[in-house]
């Protein structure tokens, strides 16, 4: 069983890497992010406060990680209460404790988020950090929103950006920041393809020291 931990930023291009790696390897894929938002959506559609830490702890204990609807948890406003409600340190537990059960599965998995690398898989074969300039991701993400049918500007979207940031950077419990042996990819001025490639060679080289090492005799 082989877990591959892909951390960064809103909007850095770790999620569409990640299921391409996922792909590419035969694994299972999480995107933890959706997990939050899945908790996040619960709590709009009920008309809850998004103070409320152990509402969301116990919505948290429900959800089935193998059944999040991206297309439904994409939308801006549950990303915004998602990043609001992540901050809480019981519901992030009860999340991480899912995740890492998600993480066993075989024959592997990849894990992407914000504290992959660092909280939820700390031991994971492979981990990468995948960022690129706010700029650059508050103009992806305009241009998604837009796309969409949203209706927004994209002063707003990099403010939200800026802001988010700061959420997940500057929270005291697992803060957004790579592993400390994480393979840094920044897709500033990177297509996902290359992006891709320069993951699996990464990823390749792990793999086969990992092999080789078991391989090699006592």
């Amino acid at each position: 069983m082989t877990v591959i931990a892909i951390d960064g930023p809103a909007a850095a291009g770790k999620g569409t890497l990640s299921r391409l790696i996922a792909d590419a390897y035969g694994f299972h894929h999480l995107d933890t992010g959706l997990t939050y938002r899945a908790v996040a959506k619960a709590m709009i559609d009920a008309g809850l406060p998004f103070d409320n830490e152990a509402v969301a702890v116990r919505i948290a204990r429900s959800i089935e990680l193998a059944g999040l609807d991206r297309t439904v948890l994409s939308a801006h406003e549950i990303g915004e209460a998602a990043s609001k409600i992540a901050v809480m340190p019981k519901l992030r537990k009860a999340l991480v404790e899912a995740q890492r059960a998600f993480s066993r599965r075989n024959p592997g998995t990849v894990l992407d988020g914000r504290d992959i690398g660092t909280v939820v898989c700390p031991d994971a074969a492979a981990k990468l950090y995948v960022t690129a300039s706010p700029e650059v991701r508050a103009s992806r993400r305009y241009e998604e929103i837009v796309h969409n049918g949203g209706d927004t500007d994209f002063e707003t979207v990099l403010a939200d950006i800026r802001k988010r940031d700061a959420r997940d950077m500057d929270r005291a419990d697992s803060p957004l920041k790579p592993a400390d042996n994480a393979y840094l990819i920044d897709t500033s001025e990177m297509s996902i393809e290359a992006a891709f490639q320069a993951a699996k060679t990464h990823i390749d080289a792990v793999l086969e020291r990992e092999a080789a090492a078991i391989r090699a005799p006592e």
